[in-house]
C-alpha cells in the first residue's frame, strides 16, 4: 500500500493520511514496553507515516527521547521523511502533578532548545502550545514561535485546543499550519464553530482522540481493569453508567463494522478520514498490531449508505460523560 498524503493546511507541505501519535508510548496509558514501543515507530515509518506528533511534556521528556532514538536508529530515507510536531507550555512536577501552562516568549524559547536536543534534530516541523496560557496573549505567544520560524528553528506555526476568537487572533499574527483538537465520533464539538473557522483560514486540522482514547476501538470491555496512573480511571466517559452507555453505541459500530468485513476500529478511523483532505487523524498505536489495524483504515471507503448507518448508530453528541475530567476541562477553550 502507498500510504496516501494530504496538505498542511496553506502551507504546502505534504504529510501522510495518517499520523502517529506517540504519547501512550511514555505517558497516561500504564506503562509500556520500550522495545516495542520503537518497533512500532520504525513500522509506522517504513509504512510511510511522517507525521510524528508528541509533547516535551509526555514522560518529562521521555517520549521526545524515545521519537530522537528512533530517528536516529531508521533509514536515513525514512528519517528525511520523518516530520515531528511538538506540544510545549504544560508545566509539571517531579510527582508527575500539572502545574498549568507557560506561553510567555522567554518560555516558548526555552521549551525549543530543550526539544531540539532531545528529539536530535535541527529543527521542528510544527510547534505549538498545548493549551492557551490564559495569562499570556496568544499574540505573544504565536510571534516567540515565529521569531523560531525565521530563525530556522521551526518550520511551521500550530495551535491546540483553541477556540474559533483565538484562532483568528493567532492566524492575524502569523500563519497558523493546523490546529490540534480532538475529534472522533464521540467528540464532535468542533463542528458548529472551529471547523468552519480553520476552513475560512485554510488551517488544517490534527485530529486526536479519533478511538476516543481507546474506547470506540472495539477492544474496550467493560470489566477492563486499568493499569495504575492510566487516564481513562478518571476519565468521565469510562466510568459506570457512562461506560455501559457508549460501550452500547460501540456495539451499534461494530455491526456496520462487519456488514463491511472491516474492525470497528477501521470503521472509525475512516469516518473521520471521510470528513475532509483538510483533516489528518492521529492514532495513538502503541504495538505494532495496533498499528497495522490502524492503517488498514486507509483501505475503508464510506459511501453515503454507510455514512448514514453510521449517523444513526452514532449521532453527534451520543457519547456519555465528558471527554475530560472538569479539572483539565478547564483548559480546554471553545
Amino acid at each position: 500500500m502507498t500510504m496516501p498524503t494530504r496538505t498542511l493546511g496553506t502551507t504546502g507541505s505534504q504529510v501522510s493520511a495518517l499520523g502517529l501519535g506517540c504519547m501512550g508510548m511514555s505517558a497516561l496509558y500504564g506503562e509500556a514496553d520500550r522495545a516495542e514501543s520503537l518497533a512500532t515507530l520504525h513500522a509506522a515509518l517504513e509504512a510511510g507515516v511522517t507525521l510524528l506528533d508528541t509533547g516535551d511534556f509526555y514522560g518529562m521528556g521521555h517520549n521526545e527521547l524515545l521519537i530522537g532514538e528512533a530517528l536516529r536508529t531508521a533509514p536515513a530515507a525514512r528519517r528525511e521523511q520523518a516530520l515531528v510536531s511538538v506540544k510545549f507550555g504544560a508545566l509539571r512536577d517531579p510527582d508527575g502533578g500539572w502545574s498549568g501552562y507557560d506561553g510567555r516568549p522567554a518560555a516558548v524559547k526555552n521549551f525549543a532548545a530543550y526539544s531540539l536536543q532531545r528529539l536530535g534534530v535541527d529543527h521542528i516541523d510544527v510547534y505549538r502550545i498545548a493549551r492557551l496560557d490564559p495569562d499570556v496573549p496568544i499574540e505573544e505567544t504565536v510571534g516567540a514561535i515565529a521569531e523560531l520560524v525565521e530563525k530556522g528553528y521551526v518550520r511551521h506555526i500550530g495551535l491546540s485546543e483553541v477556540g474559533a476568537g483565538t484562532i483568528r487572533r493567532a492566524a492575524a499574527t502569523a500563519a497558523i499550519s493546523d490546529l490540534q483538537i480532538e475529534y472522533s465520533l464521540l467528540s464532535r464539538g468542533i463542528e458548529d464553530e472551529i471547523l468552519p473557522t480553520t476552513r475560512e483560514l485554510g488551517i488544517g486540522i490534527t485530529a486526536y482522540g479519533v478511538l476516543s482514547r481507546g474506547l470506540i476501538s472495539g477492544h474496550f470491555t467493560a470489566d477492563r481493569q486499568l493499569a495504575p496512573g492510566d487516564f481513562r480511571a478518571m476519565s468521565p466517559r469510562f466510568q459506570g453508567d457512562n461506560l455501559r452507555h457508549n460501550l452500547n453505541l460501540v456495539e451499534a459500530l461494530r455491526k456496520i463494522a462487519e456488514q463491511k468485513g472491516v474492525t470497528v476500529a477501521q470503521i472509525a478511523i475512516a469516518w473521520v478520514l471521510s470528513r475532509g483532505a483538510d483533516i489528518v487523524p492521529l492514532v495513538g498505536a502503541r504495538r505494532r498490531d495496533r498499528l497495522t489495524e490502524a492503517l488498514g483504515a486507509l483501505d475503508v471507503t464510506l459511501d453515503a449508505a454507510d455514512l448514514a448507518a453510521i449517523e444513526e448508530a452514532v449521532p453527534a453528541g451520543a457519547a456519555a460523560g465528558a471527554r475530560y475530567p472538569a479539572a483539565q476541562l478547564a483548559h480546554v477553550e471553545r
